[in-house]
């Protein structure tokens, strides 16, 4: 049985339906150590044989047997496997990848390999030292001279130790002297026990081998033996073949990217600007926000709700407004209240000191969304205690904080048990002086004056203490929800006041803006993956040659469009990093400008902003990635590596 066999192979070609036959059922068998030359002109369908050999093409008729075994009836996997672990190719343009170093150029075959990098590395070194390149492994192929070319491909199809080496016109563009070293370097490769299969049209190469078949318009002419093969010395490989891994293919992009710096930078550059600007505006929203809220935070507690009733009629009286023990209740038992207070509020009350009076607007009982921190000088009122409001304190005396602690008379409108109206006087001793607010005693004192007076106390509001901010907004909308009837029509029973719905309220429009403003510069982003698009388009176009190359080694269409998803995930990741850290940078220095004109940071990247900003960069990348990859993985192999 013949190592290599073909049957009946029959090619055809069609253009407008018309068909051309390029091979005419032929039938050859080839063994190992033979040196094999298939001679012929131009068109005579020598290439397209060559093709078949190599598992480029599996569109024919008839069938490759290798060791008995049908290569045709395969899957692409299998002619991948195929063209991987039994092909090597040699041809005659080289097909070397720029952007590669000689020794780089070597190392792709042994990428699917299991040997391990170092074993790789030492495998190439080898091949090349052998075919006299030991010395020029650093070289890029542009600083190659012919001869030295081919044989950086004669190393190249030897790596992965195949059992048939295929040259197309391995000697086309050399001088006679590098043809006959190169002729030489390919008998010694037949004697190794390699099936060696060379096409040309020199009737000169043609005779330096063991065999010569000639083709004359897809026929075999002739089948002339010239000397014996060589003796079959085929040892079982070390080399065990898999396939390209995702970091082979990474390690590949990132060659490519370092070859063509200066164009990758300014792809990166493009997406960094949308992404630094998405990322720089949702970090200025972040701190606008934080600035709002803790400058409003710092006027009353964020936490505290006041709630008063509402009148279930147009003509209200006082009693409506009461709230009763059913009311405070209800509020207990909303899900995160954790205290609920009486509390009581009018609208003109009297202040005397000495000949001196004020009529404070508003006046109330102490409650949680009065903040001790605007209490100026002194502390929160106590029994027979109260706190006075700046501007009124003022009023008394100029000096206002050496009002702390002296005797101020209180007036008070109210009804006595008969309803009959009557003025209750106090003197309180004044506890502390609030920069903004309300004068305020303490409710319990309150409640024991009015006793005094044979009047009763009746809260007209309540404040409602919330575990937490984030909280707020939901037990003011569940407070909200508990509605009455009034003029025949449902309203809410209860009327609402404190910051921190107000705070939330302005949260939500702060975020909407930047957000709004995140999304504008999002456009850039757009306009960077189109970018994308062109150039990964347009390396694709660039790379066909890399791409053939790759496939006749072996590689699958998924490698293939792994190579570029990695040079797209690079672009991507690289660019994201560098907004990433330009924003961190230019926040640093902004917020150092901010604290020094208004006491804080102005932006505030967040973690959760910038992995934001990586994971978008890198998505939008890939996804610019996909088409151009697809497209470079449907390529066929033959279009771009044969010259016939």
């Amino acid at each position: 049985m013949s190592f290599l066999e073909l049957k009946n192979i029959k090619k055809s070609f069609f253009l407008n339906k018309k068909e051309f036959q390029v091979l005419k059922d032929i039938s050859l068998n080839f063994d190992r150590g033979e040196f094999v030359s298939i001679l012929g002109e131009s068109g005579g369908g020598k290439t397209t044989l060559l093709n078949i050999i190599g598992g480029l093409d599996s569109q024919y008729e008839g069938d490759v047997l290798l060791n008995g075994q049908s290569v045709k009836s395969g899957s692409e996997k299998g002619l991948d496997a195929y063209r991987s672990k039994t092909i090597g190719f040699i041809f005659q343009s080289f097909h070397l990848i720029s952007h590669l170093t000689v020794l780089q150029n070597v190392l792709i075959p042994l990428e699917m390999s299991s040997m391990s990098r170092s074993q790789r590395t030492k495998r190439a070194k080898e091949l090349l030292t052998q075919v006299g390149l030991g010395d020029q492994m650093d070289k890029h192929p542009g600083q190659l001279s012919g001869g030295q070319k081919q044989r950086v491909a004669i190393a190249r199809a030897l790596a992965n130790d195949p059992d048939i080496i295929i040259a197309d016109e391995p000697t086309g563009a050399l001088d006679s002297q590098n043809t006959n070293e190169i002729l030489e370097i390919l008998e010694k490769i037949s004697q190794q026990g390699k099936l060696v299969i060379a096409v040309t049209h020199s009737d000169q190469v043609a005779e330096y081998g063991t065999r010569v078949i000639h083709l004359v318009d897809g026929q075999v002419d002739s089948d002339k033996q010239l000397r014996d093969k060589a003796d079959d010395v085929k040892k079982d490989s070390k080399v065990t073949i898999n396939h390209l891994s995702f970091m082979d293919n990474f390690m590949m992009a990132m060659n490519h990217m370092r070859y063509y710096l200066g164009r990758n930078l300014l792809i990166i550059f493009g997406l960094m600007i949308g992404i630094f600007s998405v990322v720089f505006m949702l970090g200025l929203g972040n701190g606008v926000t934080g600035y709002m809220n803790h400058e409003m935070n710092k006027l009353a507690n964020p936490t505290a709700i006041q709630v008063s009733k509402n009148s279930t009629s147009n003509d209200p009286q006082m009693s409506e407004f009461t709230m009763k023990e059913k009311d405070l209740n209800t509020f207990k038992k909303i899900k995160n209240v954790k205290k609920v207070e009486k509390g009581y509020f009018a609208d003109t009350v009297k202040l005397s000191n000495g000949k001196k009076n004020v009529t404070a607007q508003l006046f109330q009982t102490w409650n949680e969304t009065i903040k001790e921190d605007d209490i100026t000088t002194g502390n929160k009122p106590g029994k027979d205690e109260v706190v006075l409001v700046k501007n009124d304190a003022k009023t008394f005396k100029k000096d206002y904080k050496k009002l702390v602690g002296k005797k101020i008379t209180l007036y008070i409108g109210a009804l006595d048990k008969n309803k009959r109206p009557i003025q209750i006087e106090k003197e309180f001793t004044v506890s502390g002086i609030l920069k903004g607010g309300t004068t305020s005693v303490d409710y319990q004192t309150l409640k024991t004056l009015y006793a005094a007076n044979n009047a009763t106390l009746d809260p007209n509001f309540a404040t409602l203490k919330v575990n937490s901010t984030p909280n707020v907004k939901a037990v003011q909308t569940k407070i909200k929800d508990f509605k009455m009837t009034k003029d025949k029509k449902k309203v809410a029973k209860y009327t609402l006041a404190g910051v921190g719905a107000l705070i939330d309220t302005l949260t939500t429009y702060i975020n909407l803006a930047f957000y709004l403003l995140a999304a504008i510069a999002g456009i850039s982003l757009l306009v960077s993956a189109i970018m994308i698009i062109v150039v990964l388009y347009i390396s694709v176009s660039e790379r066909t040659q890399e791409i053939g190359i790759l496939r006749a080694i072996g590689a699958r269409r998924k490698d293939i469009r792994n190579l570029f998803i990695s040079e797209a995930f690079l672009l991507g990741l690289i660019s994201s990093l560098l907004s990433v850290g330009f924003a961190y940078i230019l926040q640093a220095l902004a917020n150092n400008a901010s604290q020094s004109a208004i006491g804080t940071a102005i932006i505030q990247v967040s973690a959760g902003n910038a992995i934001f900003g990586i994971v978008v960069s890198v998505v939008i990348a890939l996804l610019a990635a996909l088409a151009p990859s697809r497209r470079a993985a449907k390529l066929d192999p033959r279009d771009t590596l044969t010259n016939e």
